[in-house]
């Protein structure tokens, strides 16, 4: 069994299916959490996707970086702000922030949440990750892209060096973009039942090609 923690904000679902559908190594326990690194310490998780930076990833961690997160800014929804399809800091002279991403890049999640509930009131805006953001609004909320100083969030899986094993390997190399035929990759062993059906199939789908060959030879 693989226990997987992921970042709020994050959507790992095709890569879960992927990992279930490819691979033999059993279960898959996944979690959504607001704090993943913290139950990858706690040895609650042998599996990461994470939000970074973050100081408590060591040399004692594997790191894999995925993707970065763009900025985002959340605005009430009547403001004027949201006829634009990116916002800048020049255009949000005079607002409230409520909460923006700080220099270190440290995303807290109930800060955010907190000031959202604000921005849905009608009240300033919240620059953040956008993706979190997107996740996190309400109806009374728009999202956009924001461009202005505001340091750069990535999501990585992140694993203890000490705990890599095959079925790490294999996840890492679909959220990587692993193709199923991949020699790398563990493939689900088929019952005896599973291969004769599977053997029919690609008799009968031969079959078929071949009767449509004779129609169309005798037209």
């Amino acid at each position: 069994m693989l226990r997987l923690s992921f970042a709020t904000g994050t959507e790992p679902g095709k890569w879960f299916t992927r990992f279930r559908d490819r691979t033999a190594h059993g279960r898959l326990l996944t979690t959504d959490s607001e704090d993943p690194l913290a139950e990858l310490l706690d040895a609650r998780a042998d599996l990461a996707l994470a939000r970074l930076p973050d100081p408590r990833v060591t040399g004692d961690y594997h790191v894999v970086e995925l993707y970065r997160e763009s900025p985002g800014i959340a605005l009430p929804k009547d403001s004027e702000l949201t006829l634009l399809d990116r916002v800048s800091s020049a255009d949000i002279e005079g607002e409230i922030v409520n909460w923006r991403t700080p220099a270190d890049g440290l995303i807290d999640i109930p800060a955010v949440r907190e000031g959202l509930q604000v921005v849905a009131a009608n009240v300033g805006v919240v620059i953040a990750p956008r993706p979190l953001i997107r996740v996190l609004s309400r109806k009374q909320i728009e999202h956009r892209d924001f461009v202005g100083d505001v340091p750069a969030t990535h999501i990585a899986l992140v694993w203890r060096k000490t705990d890599d094993s095959g079925g790490i390997q294999d996840f890492v190399g679909i959220a990587k973009g692993r193709t199923p035929n991949s020699s790398r990759q563990v493939a689900p062993k088929r019952s005896a039942r599973e291969k004769a059906l599977a053997k029919q199939e690609r008799r009968a789908g031969a079959a078929g090609v071949e009767k449509r060959a004779r129609k169309t030879r005798r037209r």
